[in-house]
């Protein structure tokens, strides 16, 4: 059975990866230390990055830990979201919340 999900995690180091993975864990390389990650999808239509839920290993993001967000350069022009499990209704836009290096 493959269980693999669209899963994200950030870094302390403020890199936003993104990867289809079984754990959040595996988003992780040597030497990074991980301060939340949930779960993605991409909506072509409306052109945004949506984000949401908590990683059962390191729970919600943490934006508040970082002023700037590295990202693949292959999300450069979608409007990125986060919602929460928790409150449905308090979407963060993190695009326009924090600063965006695409690399």
């Amino acid at each position: 059975m493959n269980s693999r999900q669209s899963k994200f995690i950030l870094t302390k180091n403020g890199i936003l990866r993104l990867g289809e993975v079984q754990r959040h864990c595996e988003l992780l390389k040597a030497g990074e230390t991980c301060i939340g990650g949930g779960f993605y999808e991409l909506d072509y239509l409306q052109h945004r990055l949506l984000l949401s839920g908590a990683s059962s290993q390191y729970g919600e993001p943490r934006w508040g830990e970082t002023e700037q967000i590295r990202l693949s350069a292959y999300y450069q022009g979608l409007e990125i979201l986060y919602t929460s499990w928790e409150d449905w209704t308090d979407t963060y836009p993190v695009s326009d919340s924090k600063i965006i290096i695409y690399v």
